[in-house]
């Protein structure tokens, strides 16, 4: 008789545990880091292209103020305020670069520039070169993106659009400024929307259960990119009030009868 309630036992828990276990399964993130060598890591440190309609400030500066002034644009001059005995002064704000459809701006004396699809750094270079008529010493340039965000939504914490100072950000960084994914989100199914320089919408799925998700080329955020994350069938369920009290009314009857007959197994 034992024997019988124990294979009843059994075989009323074990469906729980094997849900359980597998349900579990799908919750960690980069599973497989073992199958990952080092030598398959990307050496090339990741770094930012400019892309139309990105908002540059672009500074030229060297020993002398006065050679640098004709290529900083400024909104507005530095002008004294004398205010109860103190005098302040308001600092210049720099004219930010639209980056045309063609990927040019503007740029004093210089004229159009092509800086689309180059990193800042390549950007810098080619100013600096395009300078040196004009200045003796090599100026110092710095090209910074003003308008750098990505938007995280779907099953997160916190969904929003985040602005990125360094401009650079991976997706995991990206997850956990939104608070991370919820328990509803499917890690094997993260859509990374992207729009490339000629306008090209991109729909990637990454699955985050799989270390060699880091490894892709999409791991790397660029500006603009909106990640998604999908929602499981238990939140779609959830979605409808209906749907969601049925379910809760037939786990209770489960429960019940679960319970009732336990109660007669071992009486």
């Amino acid at each position: 008789m034992n024997k019988v309630k124990n294979q009843l036992l059994i075989g009323l828990v074990l469906p729980f545990l094997l849900v359980a276990c597998q349900s579990y399964k799908k919750v960690p993130y980069l599973q497989d880091s073992e199958m990952i060598g080092q030598g398959v890591q990307q050496e090339v440190m990741y770094d930012a292209k400019i892309m139309p309609k990105d908002l540059l400030t672009i500074v030229v500066s060297c020993t002398s103020p006065e050679l640098a002034m004709p290529f900083n644009l400024t909104v507005a001059s530095p002008i004294s305020v004398a205010t109860s005995n103190i005098t302040t002064t308001t600092q210049p704000v720099l004219q930010q670069y639209l980056v045309s459809n063609e990927g040019t701006v503007d740029f004093p004396v210089l004229g159009e520039l092509k800086l689309g699809g180059l990193t800042k750094k390549e950007a810098e270079q080619m100013i600096v070169e395009k300078l040196k008529p004009y200045i003796k010493e090599t100026p110092i340039v710095t090209v910074r993106m003003v308008n750098y965000k990505i938007s995280v939504i779907g099953e997160v914490t916190r969904p929003g659009t985040f602005t990125i100072n360094n401009e650079k950000v991976n997706l995991l960084e990206a997850l956990a400024m939104a608070g991370d994914m919820t328990v509803y989100g499917l890690r094997d199914n993260v859509k990374l929307i992207r729009e490339d320089a000629h306008g090209k919408q991109q729909i990637i799925t990454l699955d985050l259960n799989k270390t060699e998700t880091i490894l892709s080329p999409y791991y790397w955020l660029q500006q603009n990119d909106i990640v998604y994350v999908t929602p499981n069938k238990a939140k779609a369920r959830n979605s409808d009030i209906g749907n969601s009290t049925s379910l809760w009314f037939s786990a209770t009857s489960i429960l019940v009868s679960l319970a009732s007959l336990l109660v007669t197994i071992f009486k």
